[in-house]
């Protein structure tokens, strides 16, 4: 049977740099003719990064994307790469509009390509905006065998273009993606895999970017799906990873050019000669899947590195108050960009108790991170006194006090602020504009506070595990959580509990469940009305939020979206 050596590059493009991305791709493909590949994959729109939202719009860029593709092409050539068929995604533009593209390089050219059909301006591409009919279906003739090109969301259909190739006669599919994380996303991916791998009667490689761009996170999770649906190898999530594997493919397939289930199947020839037989390669090992929490906490610190370093920051401030919140945030950022370069600030008021201050020190000894403590008592009094505040107001301005001290901070010494608010406080409106909303990154909005101490316990655990000493102390994660804004207080006295809270929330705001809908759920009407009531309230607080990772079907900002001004009420 004709071999092929395939190499799938599962690599961390950034938006917009062209540059930087075109060298990224001939790092990669250099190290895939080392492996002795004969083709390499790269993600989708892995020149331009992904997604470009409306730079998308800009004819500038997309005439600069295809100059770029058509100068790695002759770059690739010129370094000795020619002879590797480079499968590379990029923005394409002609009189039609905007499209999501991946073109095969090989010999100093742009050989072929596969246009979509229409690349619509959504902040993420990969929506279901499919082929339709008459569109063009490249297939390239590599080594004398038949490799099909579809692009991310072609997966998604059933009797699509991935079956019509399969029609038109091919010997393997390759699918480049840019798939954004989603929390147990990676179950679904492989049955879809492997159902298109059936229809098309031939194996299907897919591989998908890894990285943080924006408010998203791309987790590879690239794999390979033989003809019969069979896992044939899949690479670890959220790192850099060239998969190389040897193929056994049948050769021969019976051609159908023209129209195809729909679809105009168009051919390339790049070489008819077949490989000089060879002694393959051991398979990849597959890689062992990842529990939800470390999936999860990879998933933050991956959002969290990408959003720093890419911005061109080398250092965050967070306010670290000895609760479970900053504590997560304060793990996070040290995993993301090593302890030296986070800096942590206990800001004591008069209500502040003596835990507070300790266990904020305690997480500073575990980590390593820079620590100072900033006072806020007297900024507080100037506040309460000349404006007479009282009550509520005198609570918030503690918390304003916080944000402008971060921010002083953050202007004096160039680091960027993390607030350190979860989904359920953005959730029901438990947070204090202009105070514990301030920041240019939030790394877990998009994290309910029961996950949040879930993620604190596996942390410390896989610490214990390592050998090392656990990061987050114990009474941050066991004591009650508390804002301490006035003496005594804690969350219970403003909120339900947490676990009945998280359980309405998942239902309202990740599953667009109503009134009547969460009733039907068995949770108690005084409950619903409650929760409902300041969850519809807070979307002003909402949009004044900073941007984090997203890691749920439903990330606040992204996803979800209410009008302020909103009269509909549920009930």
């Amino acid at each position: 049977m004709p071999q092929l050596r395939l190499a799938l590059a599962q690599v961390n493009a950034t938006v917009g740099d062209l540059a930087g991305n075109a060298d990224l791709v001939v790092a990669w493909t250099r190290k895939a003719a080392e492996s002795g590949a004969h083709l390499v994959v790269f993600p989708e729109m892995v020149l331009t990064g992904y997604p470009v939202e409306d730079l998308a719009l800009r004819e500038s860029f997309a005439i600069a994307s295809k100059q770029a593709l058509d100068a790695l092409a002759v770059r690739l050539d010129e370094a000795g790469l020619g002879g590797v068929a480079a499968f590379v995604g990029y923005l394409d533009r002609d009189e039609h509009g905007k499209r999501n593209a991946a073109a095969v390089l090989h010999g100093g050219e742009v050989v072929a390509s596969q246009d979509k059909h229409h690349l619509p301006n959504y902040g993420v591409f990969d929506e279901r905006r499919y082929f339709t009919p008459g569109d063009r279906l490249e297939i390239v003739r590599l080594h004398g065998l038949e490799i099909g090109l579809v692009i991310c969301e072609d997966l998604w259909q059933d009797g699509g273009p991935i079956a019509a190739l399969g029609q038109a006669g091919v010997d393997l599919v390759v699918s480049p993606n840019a798939s954004p994380y989603e929390r147990n996303k990676d179950d679904l991916r492989l049955p879809l895999v492997a159902r298109r791998a059936a229809e098309a009667g031939a194996p299907l490689a897919y591989v998908n970017l890894v990285g943080g761009q924006d408010e998203l996170v791309f987790d590879g999770d690239t794999m390979v799906v033989a003809a019969d649906g069979t896992l044939i190898t899949r690479a670890q999530q959220f790192t850099e990873h060239l998969t190389v594997l040897d193929l056994d493919l049948p050769g021969g397939a019976a051609r159908t050019d023209g129209l195809v289930g729909g679809f105009t199947v168009t051919r390339r020839t790049l070489s008819d000669e077949p490989v000089p037989g060879y002694e393959p390669l051991p398979v990849p090992k597959t890689a062992e899947p990842l529990s939800n929490e470390a999936e999860v906490w990879h998933a933050l610190v991956t959002g969290l590195r990408d959003y720093v370093l890419k911005n061109g920051f080398r250092s965050v401030v967070l306010g670290l108050s000895g609760g479970i919140d900053s504590a997560v945030v304060a793990a996070l950022a040290v995993d993301a960009l090593g302890p030296d370069a986070v800096h942590a600030v206990s800001m004591p008021s008069v209500y502040s108790s003596d835990h507070s201050r300790s266990d904020a020190f305690e997480m500073a000894r575990r980590t390593g991170l820079r620590y100072t403590e900033q006072p806020i008592a007297d900024m507080v009094k100037v506040f309460v006194d000349q404006l007479g505040l009282t009550g509520l107001s005198e609570e918030n301005v503690q918390a304003r006090c916080r944000g402008v001290t971060l921010m002083g901070l953050s202007n004096q010494h160039g680091h960027l602020v993390l607030a350190t608010g979860n989904k359920t406080e953005l959730a029901v409106g438990y947070s204090t504009i202009y105070g514990d909303a301030v920041g240019g990154f939030a790394p877990i909005k998009d994290v309910l506070k029961t996950l949040v101490w879930d993620l604190a316990r596996w942390r410390n655990d896989e610490a214990e595990k390592l050998g090392e000493h656990p990061p987050i102390p114990e009474n941050s994660i066991t004591k009650p959580p508390s804002a301490e804004l006035r003496p005594g207080q804690v969350d219970s006295d403003s909120l339900p509990d947490y676990e009945l809270l998280d359980s309405v929330l998942d239902e309202y705001v990740d599953g667009d469940k109503g009134y009547h809908d969460l009733l039907a759920a068995g949770f108690d009407h005084d409950l619903i009305d409650r929760v409902l009531r300041m969850v519809d309230k807070a979307e002003y607080k909402r949009r004044q939020y900073p941007p984090g990772t997203k890691i749920s079907e439903k990330a606040f900002g992204r996803d979800r979206r209410l009008p302020v001004t909103n009269g509909w009420r549920e009930g």
